[in-house]
């Protein structure tokens, strides 16, 4: 039962760190925002109580903007007698839109002025125009959203082959990068930083670890890696060249054996012709 409770809290735990959080903070500039496919995006809004309209815009690829979302007090109040936003709050009159494209999909939090986005699609992907009205200001500032599929898991394989041993990484997700470390120790020097897969020595041994991170998450799996054992083809090879090479030795061994055996017959031939030479020649004389 804890193991199950465990898992659920753990899952729980990465789901919830999938949910992102972008504020418009910065008037008339463009900030970057990640939101994970299929997890939650929150837009807050930097307002103060004398706000009377809030606007927000996204446009579209063809330029052309579309209202996403809308807030209209009531502009009859007196806001410098409210001291309590919560106050405020209740006795406003508030005029609330949603676009339909978000409207089964989202809510807005007052307490904290943020505008929650459930089930990221990619379709929620661009740029948003916050346009607040406060008495007599007019106050813009836009956030640009990427959509971005979160790590899935990540698998690790490894192939070897006569001098080398090669570890592959793949997972899901969009636009992610690897790094690699060996017993603790970053491997991030040459082709190895950011590659699906690296080379080592065929000796290498030791817990080699493969991490995969986007702008929305990231997820890592660590391998045993031992060195590889000898290929049974390659034993196989190297015995016959071995049986072949001592073949070889074994041909020319016998090859020098019947040649020095030749020579041998030769010179005794003829140094029994020679001797059978000089008895004639005794004879003779």
């Amino acid at each position: 039962m804890m193991l199950i409770f465990g898992l659920m809290l753990l899952l729980l735990q990465t789901a919830a760190c999938l949910d992102q959080l972008c504020t418009f903070d910065e008037p008339y500039s463009i900030k970057q925002c990640y939101a994970a496919l299929g997890h939650k995006l929150s837009l807050q809004m930097m307002l103060n109580p004398s706000y009377t309209e809030l606007d927000l815009y996204k446009t579209l690829n063809d330029g052309s903007t579309l209202n996403v979302f809308s807030i209209n007090k009531n502009k009859k109040y007196n806001y410098e007698s409210i001291r309590d936003i919560s106050e405020l709050l209740k006795n406003l009159t508030l005029i609330i839109n949603t676009h339909e494209f978000i409207r089964n999909r989202s809510e807005f939090f007052f307490d904290n002025m943020t505008l929650t986005i459930n089930n990221v699609t990619r379709a929620d992907s661009g740029r948003y125009t916050s346009f607040v009205v406060e008495i007599d200001m007019l106050m813009k500032s836009d956030l640009q959203v990427i959509v971005e599929a979160p790590i899935g898991s990540v698998e690790v394989s490894i192939i070897c082959s006569s001098n080398q041993t090669t570890v592959f990484c793949s997972s899901e997700g969009d636009q992610f990068i690897y790094s690699w470390t060996l017993n603790g120790k970053i491997l991030e020097e040459g082709p190895m930083f950011g590659n699906s897969s690296i080379d080592l020595d065929e000796g290498t041994d030791g817990n080699i670890s493969c991490s995969v991170k986007n702008n929305v998450s990231h997820a890592q799996k660590t391998i045993r890696l031992k060195p590889c054992p000898v290929s049974l083809v390659f034993v196989l090879v190297w015995c016959l060249q071995l049986m072949v090479l001592l073949g070889l030795l074994g041909a020319f061994h016998i090859y020098m054996r019947h040649t020095s055996g030749n020579k041998q017959e030769d010179q005794k031939l003829r140094m029994r012709r020679l001797r059978e030479g000089h008895e004639h020649t005794a004879e003779d004389s």
